[in-house]
């Protein structure tokens, strides 16, 4: 059965952050990306970065129903695994040994701002135990600065989604890098994408 899901805003996004990524991935290695909504953005990736296996996860079922129909269409599923059920308030984490010994960094694709702040936290706390000094976490999406948006289609964007839940909006990024400050992150690097999108890049550092 065809479960796969499609959102637009990844064939518009996909190329860019894969340029992104394609500065910070090794080779021989895992990525985890966290809510990895349709799965469209995960089968791009593998196929872009056939060296390294990219893990799916999401805690929607029909989310991960939608990744598995990418997978075998893509006919990856010799090289990539099925999605994990992971929701980041759910701790600890339950991870394959074998993806946590291999694993490289974490990929969070627009997921913050459509989720409670706590979901913030508990990436950041999750990350920040799971990952060694050096490894990465990646976020993108819309932020603010300064508590400011930077674009009117990003103030009419978080208006539509607080709309749908109070508990959902554009995060700031010194509120968002600050939670990353006490989990053992800096920030490293902020790169501007295209249609008032980021890519923020935190390293674990030493405690």
């Amino acid at each position: 059965m065809d479960n796969r899901l499609f959102f637009p805003a990844t064939q518009r996004n996909r190329d860019c952050i894969g340029d992104v990524l394609s500065r910070n991935i090794k080779k021989n290695c895992s990525i985890l990306e966290i809510g990895s909504g349709s799965g469209e953005h995960g089968v791009f990736f593998q196929k872009l970065f056939p060296e390294i296996i990219w893990q799916t996860s999401d805690p929607d079922l029909l989310n991960r129903k939608s990744i598995i129909s990418w997978i075998e269409y893509e006919e990856l599923s010799r090289k990539m695994p099925p999605p994990l059920d992971l929701d980041v308030e759910k701790v600890p984490w339950h991870l394959p040994t074998q993806l946590v010994n291999s694993l490289q960094g974490i990929v969070s694709i627009n997921m913050i701002h459509v989720a409670k702040w706590n979901c913030t936290i508990e990436l950041f706390k999750g990350a920040g135990k799971l990952l060694k000094e050096g490894q990465f976490l990646i976020l993108y999406g819309p932020f603010k600065i300064g508590n400011k948006h930077i674009s009117k289609s990003n103030y009419c964007f978080d208006n539509s989604i607080r709309a749908k839940n109070d508990l959902w909006g554009i995060r700031n990024i010194e509120e968002v890098s600050e939670e990353a400050k006490k989990n053992s992150f800096c920030q490293k690097n902020i790169i501007r994408m295209p249609a008032n999108n980021f890519s923020i890049i935190y390293k674990k550092v030493s405690c």
